[in-house]
């Protein structure tokens, strides 16, 4: 049998998990985060046509940078429905 998980325990209430100022802390982060892949994917693309570098070092970066975004926004979610958790138990 498995446990009960924290949302469908019903003495416990889950609010709003994430906040607009969370939300602009990740998009900086992703956006640093791509900048960063940016640069670094630039000298692993293998042509010497500086647009066909651009294109495919910001599609992938583009790419590894949402699945980026959806990590933390899912390690903020748990993270914050944890604590709340917690609280509400003591």
């Amino acid at each position: 049998m498995s446990s009960p998980t924290v949302s469908s325990s019903p003495d416990i209430k889950l609010g709003k998990l994430t906040s607009p100022v969370s939300l602009v802390i990740d998009a900086i982060l992703v956006a640093g985060f791509f900048g960063f892949l940016f640069t670094l994917l630039k000298s692993h693309v293998p042509s010497n046509d500086p647009k066909m570098i651009f294109l495919w070092a910001f599609l992938t970066a583009g790419c590894m940078s949402g699945v980026f975004w959806l990590a933390i926004q899912m390690f903020r979610v748990v993270l914050t429905a944890q604590h709340l958790a917690n609280k509400q138990k003591r």
